[in-house]
């Protein structure tokens, strides 16, 4: 039953049905092991459930689509103007993620090209590399970037008045945006500060409240990148 399914799969692409399972098995697992290592690596103690899921399918899909191609140039020309039609829309993500969607993406070539010791070599070295790096904190920030909100009233000559403070609590910090609010009768000042995680932000807040008039102070402790 499926040699005749595959029959005319196999005479075209030379695939045989044995090839392709060992193909679609191989690329699961890798997957499978690339997700549990993004799981393991990731900067939050609950990363993304559906990139998680991605990761796994996405060294099979690669891998169906390599045996689909073959080396047919034609039908190499008709997915790629298939697959231009297709658009993504996604939030940004961190610059990592991208990494794993690469480091997917080639292992699924090459299990989809049959390079299965090679697939299966690439993965393992790749993610103890990123184990090792991510258990030795390479590139780690000192400190939490986190956002800060300070409401200060009309009068009050905002540009030095909270500097000392600032550099008292934080490691580094930059003043992003300035907007008015209640009609003018307000201003909020957002900035990004870096922080370590012994400070107490109770204490933070406590000193900035005595020089915005006791008014409203907001400290985003995980603040979206895209809200800078």
């Amino acid at each position: 039953m499926f040699e005749s399914l595959f029959s005319s799969v196999s005479a075209d692409t030379s695939i045989t049905f044995p090839a392709l399972l060992a193909a679609l098995g191989t690329a699961f697992v890798l997957g499978i092991a690339i997700s549990l290592v993004y799981m393991k690596t990731h900067k939050t103690k609950t990363p993304s459930h559906s990139f998680a899921l991605t990761l796994v399918m996405l060294p099979v899909v690669v891998t169906v689509i390599i045996l689909l191609v073959g080396s047919n140039i034609a039908r190499a020309f008709s997915l790629a103007g298939a697959f231009s039609i297709i658009r993504f829309r996604s939030a940004p993500g961190d610059a990592k993620d991208i990494t794993y969607v690469l480091f997917t993406m080639a292992v699924g070539l090459a299990a989809g090209m049959g390079f299965l010791l090679y697939a299966a070599v690439i993965t393992a070295a790749l993610c103890v590399m990123m184990l090792v790096l991510e258990i030795a904190g390479y590139g780690r920030s000192k400190g939490t970037v986190k956002m800060l909100k300070i409401t200060v009233p009309e009068n009050l000559d905002f540009k030095n008045a909270f500097d000392e403070v600032i550099q008292k609590y934080v490691i580094t910090s930059k003043l992003q945006r300035i907007k008015t609010a209640d009609l003018g009768s307000l201003y909020e000042l957002v900035y990004s500060v870096t922080m370590n995680d012994s400070i107490n932000e109770k204490d933070f807040i406590d000193e900035l409240r005595c020089r915005n008039g006791n008014l409203n102070i907001t400290l985003i402790l995980d603040a979206p990148l895209g809200e800078f």
